[in-house]
């Protein structure tokens, strides 16, 4: 489905497979403002009792890249979850990443210092 308002374009695409007990769903949205470009993508795979999903958020603005990934697995009462955050300005690169793993209740974190690259983003 796209909307196009002036210089608004909102674009969505939902793909949805079921075969037996697997389920894979994407879903694509789009939204475009000028030079500003919002983009989320989230995949989602069920198999039984297991759940894995990723989302990504990336946000463009001119040479400016904000990206936000979030991967989860969800095993019964285990989840475990993984985020980057990535900013790009030019061919600096700074990435943050977050583990964490939940065992019914109880909370095990970390936090992967933060990492300062500099090399070529080809896209």
């Amino acid at each position: 489905v796209s909307v196009v308002v002036g210089r608004v374009v909102v674009e969505t695409v939902v793909v949805s497979v079921v075969v037996g007990r697997v389920v894979v769903e994407t879903v694509v949205v789009s939204v475009v403002v000028g030079r500003v470009v919002v983009e989320t993508v989230v995949v989602s795979v069920v198999v039984g009792r297991v759940v894995v999903e990723t989302v990504v958020v990336s946000v463009v603005v001119g040479i400016v890249v904000v990206e936000i990934v979030v991967v989860s697995v969800v095993v019964g009462r285990v989840v475990v979850e993984i985020v980057v955050v990535s900013v790009v300005v030019g061919i600096v690169v700074v990435e943050i990443v977050v583990v964490s793993v939940v065992v019914g209740r109880g909370v095990v974190g970390g936090t992967v210092p933060p990492q300062e690259q500099q090399y070529k983003r080809t896209s």
